[in-house]
């Protein structure tokens, strides 16, 4: 089969395109079975191109496949699953998942809604699981709050601005540029600001006094100025450091303020426990039926340019998801 390998680490150059020998029906979550899935498309994320430096604390010997999450069709499912050959699915893989097949536990494999393409199925799993852990699980959010997202026009940032409408709260973008404007606002944001403005004074008026909860993907020197913007309760959502810097926290600032630092990883939370993906996965799947999540999908790349997919990232152009059309 086609799969994208990494065989050093020196960045997203190094990619190439090869011929790899098909996956067992096995993972490395579920040892002996899994869900073999002909993939359509596969999504690109920010921690797979910190994998092409081995910048990520997923260190899998070289040469691998990359590739987290993925969508297509059931090809084979262990004994006893609910997804027959030919189903349309959608499955967090892990590694893996940039070729023609691969393999994903069967927890983890959730049906594809026929409202989404394979593409915008690709760009599910990762983004939109990770932020309703956050903002419902981690971030205690209601209905009637004020959440504010960095890197709102991002796969993260689209995703946090409609699980949070789809949760009752109304948003605020933080972006560096009119097209991403577009795109957080394409997403359902209420109100945008600019990075490179007085973006946290400007949230402070527009809310009287602050925002409930801060989702932050970027963290950097940001960091302390959205701590600012928070209202008495308020909550900071850590969720990666996608500019670089792993900011710290002057722990004062809480005390006085009266507000929470909470972290929010949802891959350490969820990995080997079945009811809480199930959990999960249903909340989501009735937000897509409810119409609230229609993953925005920036740039569909074939396999043969992997490399261009990952540039966009690297180099911070990306809009909504990256994805790997494989099929």
């Amino acid at each position: 089969m086609r799969a994208v390998q990494i065989s050093e680490l020196s960045g997203p150059d190094a990619i190439r395109v090869v011929d790899a020998p098909a996956p067992e029906p096995s993972h490395m979550l579920t040892p002996g079975e899994g869900v073999v899935i002909d993939v359509a498309a596969a999504g690109v994320s920010f921690p797979d191109v910190l994998q092409t430096r081995g910048l990520y604390q997923v260190k899998p010997d070289l040469p691998f496949i990359p590739g987290a999450e993925v969508a297509g069709t059931v090809a084979l499912s262990p004994a006893g699953s609910v997804f027959q050959p030919g189903d349309r699915v959608m499955a967090f893989t892990v590694l893996g998942g940039m070729a023609e097949q691969a393999v994903a536990p069967a927890y983890l494999t959730f049906a594809l809604p026929e409202e989404l393409d394979f593409a915008q199925g690709a760009s599910l799993i990762l983004n939109y699981h990770t932020v309703y852990f956050a903002l419902k699980l981690r971030g205690r959010l209601k209905e009637g709050e004020r959440v504010l997202v960095h890197g709102a026009a991002g796969g993260v940032g689209t995703a946090a601005l409609q699980v949070a409408k789809a949760l009752g709260a109304s948003t605020i973008a933080v972006v560096s540029s009119d097209e991403k404007e577009r795109v957080a606002r394409e997403a359902g944001a209420d109100e945008v600001v600019r990075s490179d403005g007085p973006w946290r004074e400007q949230v402070v008026e527009l809310t009287g006094g602050g925002v409930d909860v801060v989702l932050d993907p970027v963290g950097g020197d940001r960091f302390t100025d959205s701590l600012r913007a928070l209202r008495e309760d308020g909550r900071l959502l850590v969720v990666g450091f996608t500019g670089g810097g792993i900011p710290e926290v002057k722990v004062n600032r809480l005390l006085l303020r009266n507000v929470s630092v909470v972290g929010a990883g949802w891959g350490a939370y969820v990995m080997g426990n079945v009811e809480r993906n199930r959990e999960n996965g249903e909340a989501v799947a009735k937000m897509i039926a409810d119409g609230f999540i229609r993953p925005i999908v920036g740039g569909r790349y074939p396999l043969e340019h992997a490399v261009d997919a990952f540039a966009q990232i690297d180099e911070r152009r990306a809009l909504g998801k990256v994805v790997l059309e494989v099929s």
